[in-house]
């Protein structure tokens, strides 16, 4: 769902902008009054979480891939504010860094993953669990707000996509932006994400949160030495593990380079081709210049995820303790 450079035109581009700038700013706000000071150990620890999980790509029938994204997991455990701030960053570091998402459309990426989907999946979680649920409602309301959460934010994608060619066309009718109307574009997010990935994502945030509910209460109040380093150490291994995403063939659907777009249609969209390389990333495709060899490439992707995610939280242990002492 990360929407490259080019897929958007620029106004569009700039009314995702607008309507985040006030939902950062609120949720900088929100955070700041209501985090404390022990809860930031965990916000640094979901938001390098959700910026290592999106590397693991999952491919599905049709030669696409996806990833699970973890916007309810946040917002599950620290309220959807808090996961506005933790997926907006890794979305920026994303962008950034490594080239995966545009910054062009780094607005509208964050609307729909930082911003849609942590508040779905948080109300749709606290309607399923009214009253006094036991631990198999909790455990199906977290698999429901996962799993309903990321099939409107696919929803939120294709509408942004399936607008442009609507919005921004040459005169004889060619889009210059995202080629696909929303006949196809809805089609294709609601497919994939309906029978695959909202699944992948629903089991995910299921078991992750379940597992943090369990000890919820030790690692946020009681006293404890470390009452993080079960988590701090699946983190690791994640990291590890990341090149298990290199073994996914292909690009996720509506993320195609130009030479995807040629076999594909034929032609790259003018409005497309000329932002598309707007921003030159320091390690494009999560992969170090150079590291050409397939062992070089997994060695590269854990780099990429150890530097991402121990970047992502630094920034929030800093940013928290300006916080906490203003």
């Amino acid at each position: 769902m990360h929407i490259p450079d080019g897929y958007l035109s620029p106004k569009t581009c700039a009314v995702f902008y607008a309507a985040m700038a006030p939902v950062w700013y609120v949720a900088a706000r929100k955070v700041q009054k209501t985090l404390q000071a022990k809860q930031i150990p965990l916000l640094a620890l979901s938001a390098a979480f959700s910026f290592v999980i999106m590397m693991f790509n999952i491919p599905i029938p049709g030669g696409t891939t996806g990833h699970m994204t973890g916007g309810v997991v946040v917002a599950s455990v620290l309220g959807p504010w808090a996961a506005v701030i933790s997926l907006s960053l890794a979305l920026t570091i994303q962008a950034l860094l490594f080239g995966d998402g545009g910054i062009t459309t780094l607005g509208a990426n964050c609307f729909n993953m930082a911003f849609i989907m942590p508040f779905a999946g948080y109300y749709v979680y606290n309607i399923v669990t009214t009253g006094s649920p036991g631990q198999r409602r909790r455990w199906a309301a977290l698999f429901i707000a996962g799993y309903v959460a990321m099939n409107i934010a696919a929803l939120a994608v294709a509408i942004e996509l399936g607008i442009q060619p609507i919005i921004a066309s040459s005169p004889d009718g060619i889009p210059l932006y995202a080629p696909y109307p929303l006949s196809v574009t809805i089609f294709a997010m609601a497919a994939s994400h309906l029978l695959f990935f909202g699944l992948i994502e629903g089991l995910g945030t299921a078991m992750i949160v379940s597992y943090i509910l369990k000890t919820n209460e030790a690692m946020l109040y009681k006293p404890a030495a470390n009452p993080l380093k079960p988590l701090w150490i699946a983190l690791i291994i994640l990291i590890i593990l990341t090149p298990l995403g290199l073994l996914a063939k292909g690009a996720a659907w509506g993320e195609w380079a130009s030479e995807e777009l040629i076999a594909l249609l034929g032609y790259v969209p003018e409005g497309l081709k000329g932002l598309e390389g707007l921003w030159s990333s320091i390690m494009p495709g999560y992969n170090i210049p150079g590291f050409n060899s397939p062992v070089k490439s997994a060695a590269g992707y854990i780099i990429s995820a150890a530097l991402g995610s121990g970047l992502i939280v630094l920034i929030i242990y800093l940013t928290g303790k300006i916080w906490k002492k203003g």
